[in-house]
């Protein structure tokens, strides 16, 4: 069954064609005319209640279609999750850095939906897996505590402004102890604006003056994309405190719960719980929640390698990445001119959208397929590909992981 999806036009988002979305949209459903000056940021395949997938040939909402098709579902995702889906996949067109963020756990969303229901909508954790499409910038999880001493001692503008007490005695540590790395991630993170935005600017100044060199190793590139951006943040300084990766299309990250990270640039595919749980605190207009987001956070160090996360082999035409959670999986397709490919039987309903190739994909009725094609499938059926001649086609499929 075919799916029209909703398209979100965050500002953030990259501008018309430019956009990995625009142009998924825009070859899925030809009649939708492309606004070059717009952002087009997210496209949402699945039931959640702010971007509905519609099966347009009953003209349903899957949600409703579900209710009403328990079969659909399959019971082990029944008894697991009820009659909806678990999961969201998306497909993420970045122009402009997303918030410094991170997402609760389950028993931490409870309470804060509990507590605080205004800002936190409701009680699910919302663990996720990007994918690059394309080369995708990120700011994920504490960098090797070595690392961020040598930008403090490089970098007076920065050290200037954090309480001298912590700082020194976050210097002078050798046990790495994730507390004092904390209590200096906090003296940062609640330092007064005024004092952040010079800080800033006396850093940015200095930069200019410098060679290309020392620019390159100070991150000056990236700081003043962020500036330009969101001008006096003081999530321009977090780059120093957190590793700054750069995916490859095909590589990938699993953001599970207290991990900090933000989305810089790229396009890539993203699947998530369904939750809209996420505690902020820079890099956005958005309310910041600095207390509860230092108070959860993961504060190990990690290297860029140990962040990626990566799928696992199931046949010569798919591999699947299995997080640690029961909500979502997601399997990549890929089918070679000439072939075809039968997709396995699983106890899972699934979201397949076709991101390279053409030609069509069978269930009980044929369906033409090029980029941009959102495809449900139900429960235990499964899904013939068959490329065009001269064509591959390349696919994501986002699954229940049970």
């Amino acid at each position: 069954m075919e799916l029209q999806c909703k398209v979100q036009n965050y500002e953030w988002g990259k501008l018309g064609l430019e956009s990995t979305v625009a142009k998924f949209v825009s070859n899925g459903n030809p009649d939708v005319k492309i606004d070059p000056e717009k952002p087009y940021a997210e496209l949402w395949m699945g039931t959640h209640l702010n971007g509905p997938s519609l099966i347009i040939d009953r003209d349903v909402l899957l949600s409703e279609y579900l209710k009403d098709n328990h079969d659909a579902i399959g019971p082990d995702v029944k008894r697991k999750f009820g009659v909806t889906l678990p999961f969201l996949l998306k497909i993420l067109s970045v122009r402009k850095a997303l918030s410094i963020q991170a997402h609760p756990t389950k028993t931490h969303a409870e309470e804060l939906h509990k507590n605080f229901p205004e800002m936190y909508k409701d009680p699910n954790h919302k663990p996720e897996l990007a994918i690059a499409l394309t080369p995708f910038e990120a700011l994920c999880g504490f960098r090797p505590v070595k690392q961020l001493k040598e930008f403090l001692k490089k970098l007076p503008e920065l050290a200037q402004i954090l309480s001298q007490d912590i700082l020194n005695s976050f210097l002078n540590d050798e046990s790495g102890n994730e507390k004092l790395l904390k209590e200096v991630f906090y003296s940062l993170m609640s330092c007064d604006k005024n004092v952040i935005a010079l800080s800033l600017q006396s850093f940015l100044s200095r930069m200019e003056r410098e060679d290309d060199e020392t620019q390159t190793s100070l991150l000056y590139p990236l700081v003043k994309r962020l500036h330009d951006d969101y001008p006096g943040d003081v999530g321009c300084w977090a780059q120093y405190f957190m590793n700054y990766i750069i995916l490859s299309p095909g590589q990938a990250i699993f953001l599970k719960p207290n991990l900090p990270h933000a989305y810089l640039r790229g396009d890539c595919v993203e699947c998530m719980a369904c939750s809209d749980n996420v505690v902020r605190a820079g890099l956005t207009p958005k309310h910041i929640d600095v207390p509860t987001l230092v108070e959860m956070l993961d504060y190990r160090s990690y290297t860029p390698d140990e962040l990626l996360f990566n799928p696992q082999l199931e046949d010569e035409n798919s591999c699947i990445w299995r997080p640690p959670v029961p909500d979502f999986a997601v399997v990549k397709i890929k089918v070679e001119s000439g072939n075809y490919y039968n997709t396995r039987v699983r106890p899972s309903p699934s979201v397949i959208i076709i991101t390279a190739g053409s030609g069509e994909a069978c269930d009980t009725e044929p369906v033409p397929i090029r980029p941009g094609v959102v495809l449900f499938l139900k429960a235990s059926r499964q899904l013939t590909i068959t490329p065009s001649k001269d064509s591959d086609v390349e696919a994501y499929q986002a699954i229940c992981n049970i």
